[in-house]
């Protein structure tokens, strides 16, 4: 793995928005637009130097734009398909952290290689 390079950070949008009762299952889209939003301006609490952030959208989250910061992914299928997918993609090349609580998908993404962390590291509360 080379130094120089960021560290790509994949976030479970649906994983991550669930964790939180807020009334986010009335807007998924809204609800996953406000996280890509906290991500661009807050970045990853606790982690020093450069990061790469994509957040991983799916189902009614389809569709939400990119901004500065933040690259969304729109999940043609399984939103966790698609992490493992870029986990793959980047393993031996970079670190990877993959925000998550979801078990199963932790346990795919370890395999690769990929340090995991829970919601809470990119959503207080």
């Amino acid at each position: 793995m080379e130094d120089n390079v960021p560290l790509l950070v994949i976030v479970d949008a649906a994983n991550v928005v669930g964790s939180v009762p807020d009334g986010w299952w009335r807007d998924r889209r809204g609800a996953a637009e406000r996280l890509r939003d906290r991500l661009a301006a807050d970045g990853v609490p606790g982690r020093a130097g450069p990061v790469e952030v994509v957040l991983v959208v799916e189902g009614a989250a389809r569709g939400v734009e990119s901004v500065p910061g933040v690259r969304v992914e729109s999940a043609p299928g399984s939103g966790d398909d698609h992490m493992v997918e870029l986990v793959a993609r980047a393993a031996g090349d970079r670190a990877v952290l993959v925000v998550t609580a979801d078990r199963e998908l932790r346990r795919r993404v370890m395999e690769l290689g990929a340090e995991v962390a829970g919601p809470r590291t990119v959503r207080p509360g």
